[in-house]
């Protein structure tokens, strides 16, 4: 007997038994057959995340590879991540995570009904990432300390931390960040049928009180002072495509989630799912956390002195506006795409102001009547006066891409835009400054008198040695360099770099070609370009269809300039494209 199966397009997706009953000269028999699974299914036009595109398809559902971007708006750098949604166990995984979050929304799980929802399996995933109490997949440190788990930026896939929460009776697995927990989420979704992919905001604002404002204090040295509110120099979360039947949406379209728990003035929450297009219309009212994901994108910089902890002014700035540059991984391809356009127009357009004009409205309520002008005079009252203004252009320019033991090498340029000659002192300050936006050791400082004659420009060369950074770096690889006239000479000016100091390229070649369950051999090498000993240096390697558990070699301690080179065999278990990666750690990162 051949039986067929055939789910609608409105089935619960999870795992089903089937059982047949046998009835015989009057006796009745019950036999399991087996079990199947029902999952969303993005090939079917008839299922909420159908997308008729094969190619995205392949890349959005089907593609166990992806790439994470990090680093700076004006130095991009990325990381390969393995989703492996197709991993032995990893459904099963999955589901169990829809059963530990079925309360969030639904109270009691007894009849599944709202599984057959993409929205409401999204916002239970969304959740279970990591804003569930006792059981989410999950946690990011507190204060960055995380001596009691895994370094948050050693992960380099999806498969071994819902493992370890799955093995580990659902407890969060220590430690995250943004990257990795928008990452599982897409493992999860895509695993599910939901097509989904990581999405990166640079200069992403995380502000409790205005949140359309993000601020920024700093002493007169240029060190920026630890205050409420966070400029996280980027940020990831998840995108998933459906068709929204809660806003009559007919055909499919993404939809934003963010997994991480951010600090609001109600506390700390996940959002989404938010429709893109109704971020980018400034329709705030029509979704979920709309003025959450609004603000994340549309926040005005305001920069501030602190002058003895009392009075705070202004400086002039030529400040970079925040979610102007959002990226993804493009389809088919190892580069990033830019979808900015997706969330708002482009800056200064008639569209993109009259969206931020609806939105105002809609966050601030003592505005809903006022008018266009009256809210552009507000926001002009708000933000820095730019450079041009004083007279004075400046910028500070990479005048290298320093690596691990390398010198940091700018140059400051100067412009006086006035026929008269300019006499300023300056402050110069490099401080270490996480991903998320919070200042840590400043560990250079310096002053310098400039003098400027009519319409004159002029370069002056700055070196950070490795010798001063070095010491403070650690596993934060990115420090910001601030130039700052002396507020008792006037005006402040100001002008500012971040700066992403590269870590050492880890490198891996093939010596066999990979076959299915032959042992295959590859070379890991890595060189310490440090003029000083790596110590407690640890190799980890992941390769999905490779070898089924991650591998974590012990270097020891590596000498400067002393190459290390491990041989590592495996034997390929899974047909398909297959990619081994290799992360270093050591006592310096």
């Amino acid at each position: 007997i051949n039986i067929s199966v055939f789910p609608p397009s409105s089935a619960c997706i999870g795992r089903y038994i089937l059982n047949m009953q046998i009835t015989s000269c009057g006796h009745t028999y019950q036999r399991c057959l087996g079990d199947f699974y029902v999952l969303f299914n993005p090939w079917c036009a008839d299922d909420p995340v159908y997308m008729d595109n094969q190619a995205h398809r392949e890349e959005y559902v089907l593609n166990e590879h992806g790439i994470l971007y990090e680093g700076v708006h004006k130095h991009i750098t990325s990381r390969p991540w393995h989703f492996g949604q197709f991993e032995d166990g990893i459904l099963d995984i999955c589901l169990k995570i829809l059963d530990m979050g079925a309360s969030y929304h639904h109270g009691s799980d007894r009849d599944h009904c709202w599984r057959n929802d993409p929205v409401h399996v999204s916002m239970v995933v969304n959740h279970m990432i990591s804003s569930h109490t006792t059981n989410s997949i999950m946690k990011i440190p507190e204060n960055n300390d995380y001596l009691k788990g895994t370094k948050p930026f050693s992960w380099n896939g999806s498969v071994p931390i819902l493992q370890q929460w799955y093995n580990g009776r659902c407890r969060p697995v220590r430690y995250g960040y943004c990257g990795s927990l928008a990452s599982v989420m897409c493992t999860v979704m895509r695993c599910l049928g939901i097509p989904s992919r990581v999405v990166t905001n640079f200069c992403f604002p995380c502000s409790i009180e205005n949140p359309l404002g993000i601020n920024e204090i700093f002493d007169c040295t240029g060190k920026n002072l630890c205050g409420k509110d966070k400029l996280w120099r980027y940020h990831c979360w998840n995108e998933s495509w459906m068709a929204r039947r809660d806003l009559n949406q007919c055909c499919g379209d993404w939809q934003c989630l963010d997994p991480t728990p951010l600090e609001t003035g109600r506390g700390s929450t996940c959002s989404g799912p938010t429709w893109v297009r109704s971020i980018r219309e400034g329709e705030l009212d029509l979704d979920y956390d709309g003025h959450h994901m609004f603000s994340r994108v549309n926040s005005n910089y305001v920069g501030w002195i602190s002058q003895n902890n009392a009075k705070k002014i202004k400086f002039f700035c030529d400040a970079w506006p925040c979610g102007q540059h959002l990226i993804t991984k493009s389809v088919g391809s190892e580069q990033f795409e830019d979808i900015t356009g997706a969330y708002k127009y482009e800056l200064g357009s008639v569209k993109n102001k009259e969206a931020y004009y609806r939105a105002y409205r809609r966050i601030h309520p003592g505005y809903c009547n006022a008018s266009n002008c009256h809210i552009e005079r507000e926001l002009s009252s708000l933000k820095n006066p730019f450079l041009s203004d004083s007279g004075i252009n400046m910028r500070l320019k990479m005048a290298n891409c320093p690596m691990y033991g390398e010198d940091v090498q700018l140059h400051w340029l100067l412009e006086n835009l006035r026929s008269e000659n300019k006499n300023l002192k300056f402050n110069l300050c490099a401080q270490i400054i996480t991903y998320s936006g919070c200042p840590m050791d400043q560990f250079w400082k310096d002053s310098v008198n400039v003098t400027l004659g009519p319409r004159e420009v002029k370069k002056i060369p700055l070196c950070i040695s490795y010798s001063q950074y070095g010491p403070y770096l650690c596993d934060h690889n990115i420090m910001k360099v601030v130039a700052v006239s002396d507020p008792e000479c006037g005006e402040v000016l100001m002008v500012s770099r971040d700066i992403v100091i590269n870590r050492p390229p880890v490198i891996v070649k093939l010596l066999s070609q990979p076959r299915l369950k032959v042992p295959c051999t590859a070379e890991i090498s890595f060189c310490n370009p440090l003029q000083e000993d790596m110590k407690n240096c640890v190799m980890t390697l992941e390769g999905c269809g490779l070898f089924k558990e991650p591998m974590t070699i012990d270097l020891g301690t590596l000498a400067s300039n002393q190459q290390a080179r491990t041989i590592v065999e495996f034997t390929p278990y899974r047909l398909g494209s297959h990619r081994l990666l290799a992360n270093f750690g050591c006592h310096k990162f």
